[in-house]
């Protein structure tokens, strides 16, 4: 191992063939301390390929918690293991690029605590996904984006050269300072999934910390390997982004105004669905 202690966190459920690509590419990065691994429910027999793979490796930990416990709460229930120094925070069906946890600590260098730094996610002709790069969100760029304006994501938009400071970067690939997680208090476990990396994000720059994005550090992202019915993957988006916007509403209208368009947008995100 070189560098830092760097605890990374895989969580999986149901997550396919892809893991096994994901959990390699973490176990031989000479960057990555420590591996572990949430099981939030695979079948048998992915789960007993996970407790041979974790059995051969010293720095390899799985954790079982026997239920579902959602991204966020698994996340957290990792970090607690975690020992001093950074997290590495990584999805299931994402393969590292080799440096880029030294590119994303020198990117963290002199920023004040909480920092969070993100890195491009891109698929297998290296095009950039949407979501590592963001905007604030806001009601109104939330519901433009059902009509198929985007005023949120920022993957169209040239990338840049450097680190840069971004409001909002992917939770699928994101790294912070153990110290700086624990003073945010994790992931808000409210939400179950989607929509925790955005409040941890506005939650890191609210209390005084930063978050930056790095294009040099990057992911390749399979997406939409898990076996979870889309219905029920965009059922858990809606009700986090009514979550989100019941949580930050900064005053007694806007609160009422996401009542009235929670419906809308539960509506909205299993439009978009393909089953």
């Amino acid at each position: 191992m070189s560098g830092p202690f760097t605890t990374a966190i895989v969580v999986s459920y149901r997550t396919g063939p892809r893991l096994h690509e994901c959990l390699y590419a973490l176990a031989y990065d000479p960057a990555v301390s420590k591996l572990i691994v949430v099981d939030n429910g695979n079948p048998e027999d992915e789960t007993a390929w996970l407790r041979a793979f974790a059995e051969k490796r010293d720095h390899v930990t799985l954790v079982e918690p026997g239920a579902n416990l959602g991204f966020g709460a698994g996340v957290n229930l990792a970090a607690r293991d975690a020992l001093e120094g950074d997290l590495l925070i990584i999805n299931p069906d994402a393969v590292l690029k080799r440096g880029s946890i030294e590119a994303m600590r020198t990117a963290a260098k002199g920023l004040d605590q909480p920092w969070i730094i993100g890195g491009k996610i891109f698929d297998e002709r290296g095009t950039e996904l949407r979501g590592p790069r963001r905007r604030k969100l806001t009601l109104f760029r939330a519901m433009t984006r059902y009509i198929g304006w985007n005023t949120w994501t920022l993957e169209h938009t040239a990338p840049p050269d450097g680190p840069v400071p971004m409001d909002v970067v992917s939770g699928a690939l994101m790294f912070i300072s153990k110290s700086g997680f624990d003073q945010l208090n994790g992931f808000d476990e409210d939400y179950f999934l989607h929509v925790e990396d955005v409040d941890i994000c506005r939650r890191a720059w609210d209390a005084g910390g930063c978050v930056r994005y790095c294009p040099t550090a990057g992911a390749l992202h399979y997406g939409s390997t898990s076996e979870a019915p889309s219905k029920t993957v965009a059922r858990h988006k809606a009700n986090s982004l009514i979550l989100y916007f019941r949580k930050f509403a900064s005053n007694p209208f806007e609160k009422v105004l996401i009542n009235l368009l929670a419906p809308v947008i539960r509506m909205g995100a299993q439009a978009r669905t393909k089953d």
